[in-house]
């Protein structure tokens, strides 16, 4: 258990989360300028992107071990991946709770999800292409969710679950079901993911 918290880098993954409130809390409301490539433009915030980092940081603790030896261990790794991602993500939920009864805005619920919606899709992008392109895609989400996620009003597509106020429930059904999708792709994939020679 000492080797699998060392490999997965679980001291770091729980810094970075830590870091991430703090930072996100910090900033508050600051916004990006960015461009809508297709409908209105609507507020961007920073912490629509810091709320990553825990996801990236996990990923490279996955990509640490060597997948096709895990694959025949005799522990079952995945199932400890998987319980690391729902703890992590219950960490920052339970976080975000305690800051919002503290006073804090609904901005820290806000990260609470978004931690959690990033980390389920880690989990879940990890076992199909490995942690070097999940990192990648994982990035792009929120760029993308920035240049095409908004309705004409100013309002995010349903889709676009990173950008919705905090009590959304489009967003919170998205965040669950990726976190689902994620643990059952996890559990159920015993090939180590396609190798992508040119992301590597």
């Amino acid at each position: 258990m000492i080797w699998w918290c060392k490999a997965r880098a679980v001291p770091a993954v729980l810094a970075v989360l830590v870091a991430t409130f703090a930072l996100g809390l910090l900033i508050g409301d600051g916004e990006l300028p960015v461009p809508a490539l297709r409908g209105h433009a609507g507020h961007f915030l920073v912490a629509h992107v810091v709320t990553l980092l825990p996801a990236v940081c996990l990923l490279h603790g996955l990509g640490r071990g060597d997948l096709r030896s895990e694959a025949v261990a005799g522990r079952f790794l995945r199932g400890l991946d998987a319980a690391l991602v729902w703890a992590v993500a219950a960490v920052g939920i339970a976080a975000g709770l305690l800051a919002h009864a503290t006073g804090q805005s609904d901005l820290a619920l806000v990260l609470a999800r978004n931690i959690a919606g990033y980390l389920g899709t880690a989990l879940l992008l990890h076992p199909l292409i490995g942690h070097r392109p999940a990192a990648a895609v994982i990035a792009a989400v929120p760029l993308l969710c920035s240049a095409a996620g908004w309705h004409p009003d100013g309002r995010p597509q349903p889709w676009a679950w990173p950008l919705h106020p905090a009590a959304s429930p489009p967003a919170l059904t998205a965040v669950a079901l990726t976190l689902l999708a994620g643990t059952t792709c996890a559990l159920l994939r015993h090939r180590p993911p396609v190798d992508l020679p040119i992301l590597a």
